[in-house]
């Protein structure tokens, strides 16, 4: 009979120890992860305690010498960007850009490829692993929007677009069993070159310009917050590792361990839907 008015009271307490953390550092540096776009229905890959879902995904290694395994790749894109295309930014997103509005928030990094903060309305936004609504070609370096794109591939491959499956994160889908060596994909149509999406493959690295835009930011910034991001991967954990060593505080908002959990000066438990959501609620 209580549990109702006790979740309450527990989302209360959260973003009420957010709120004074936030109130207490007058600029923040933000990296955010996977968790902040959960509630708008893209999945996340890990689990409370930072494992795998699910097979980890492709490398850029994979991708890039092995033709089956990029047909495999846009195969189950082709499903899976219908419904990634389409998301939208929740309350996390549409607070964090409520935040930096009010002038608290010096840069926001996302580990997210969707482009959810800058359609909530948030501008300073780094997209440290690049941004799926593009493709690029490895050859000449054209960028093509990702929808164009998925023209393409369902123009030269009608029959799979019959077929669905869950969704997976990132624009993947579960699709799986079919012959995926019979699926066409389109090489870039100026110079001939292999096209995969603008984002960053495990196995490549996060150029160094968007590394550098964030450091600066940490170094202006009077504290760190990660919202939803289990900072298993180094490309994210090393900014915890380097406000650490500039002795900036840090607080989690999360759904579960962190690599930094032992550098936290704060941590949160909760949605961080919810969390934020009720903190832009109380004003």
């Amino acid at each position: 009979m209580n549990a109702v008015p006790e979740a309450s009271a527990a989302l209360a307490d959260a973003a009420a120890r957010l709120a004074g953390f936030i109130e207490a550092h007058a600029r923040l540096f933000v990296l955010g992860g996977a968790g902040i776009s959960t509630a708008s229905g893209i999945p996340d890959y890990r689990d409370r305690d930072g494992g795998w879902k699910r097979t980890p995904p492709i490398t850029l290694q994979a991708f890039v010498g092995d033709a089956l395994a990029r047909s495999r790749y846009w195969a189950r894109s082709l499903v899976g960007w219908r419904r990634f295309g389409v998301a939208r930014p929740n309350a996390a997103h549409r607070a964090l850009a409520a935040l930096e509005r009010d002038g608290r928030i010096a840069l926001l990094v996302t580990q997210n490829v969707d482009g959810l903060h800058q359609a909530a309305g948030h501008a300073a936004v780094v997209d440290l692993h690049g941004r799926l609504d593009r493709v690029r070609c490895l050859g000449c370096e054209r960028r093509t929007p990702r929808a164009q794109f998925q023209q393409e591939l369902e123009r030269r491959n009608p029959e799979w677009l019959s077929f669905d499956a869950l969704d997976a994160p990132d624009g993947d889908a579960d699709l799986e069993g079919l012959a995926f060596e019979r699926f066409v994909v389109p090489d870039c149509d100026s110079c001939g070159g292999l096209l995969k999406p603008d984002v960053v493959f495990f196995g490549e690295n996060v150029p160094r310009e968007r590394v550098e835009r964030a450091t600066q930011a940490l170094e202006a910034a009077d504290a760190m917050l990660v919202v939803g991001s289990s900072l298993m991967v180094y490309s994210g954990y090393r900014f915890a590792r380097a406000a650490e060593r500039a002795r900036k505080p840090i607080a989690a908002l999360n759904l579960g361990r962190t690599r930094a959990d032992d550098l936290l000066s704060l941590k949160i438990e909760a949605d961080c839907a919810a969390v934020l959501g009720a903190l832009q609620a109380c004003g």
